[in-house]
């Protein structure tokens, strides 16, 4: 039985938007004000807080699977596609954060940093499919 082999471009694209995702997770979950600032969220409550360590535990386990599949190719490019989709949906719900002043510049970030990710990604899981 033929093999597919992996297109090395989308695969190196895939595996550092994984370890990024890593990246991301760990400061949302374990750094959470820190990174909150980063980003450019002002001060959050206790509820804000919460909310970022949910999204940091989801980049955090996304990002370790995309990394494990490293060498399953199937695996790898349904990954990189979820990643892409809850980027881009991370990118629409930081959009809605942008009528709000307090929230504003933290918002057109994530619209930016979001939208660019979902981009990368699907750009390369289109790569992965293509070999």
């Amino acid at each position: 039985m033929l093999r597919r082999q992996t297109d090395p471009l989308g695969r190196q694209a895939a595996l550092t938007l994984g370890g990024a995702r890593v990246g991301l997770g760990i400061g949302a979950l374990f750094f959470t004000r820190p990174t909150l600032k980063l980003l450019l969220f002002g001060e959050t409550d206790g509820a804000g807080r919460a909310l970022a360590k949910l999204a940091g535990g989801r980049d955090l386990a996304l990002g370790l699977m995309t990394l494990a599949a490293r060498d399953d190719a199937a695996m790898l490019r349904t990954l990189t596609l979820a990643a892409a989709l809850l980027d881009g949906a991370d990118a629409f719900s930081l959009g809605l954060s942008t009528g709000d002043e307090e929230t504003r510049l933290a918002g057109l970030g994530g619209v930016a940093s979001g939208g660019a990710a979902a981009i990368a990604g699907i750009w390369a899981w289109r790569r992965l499919g293509s070999s």
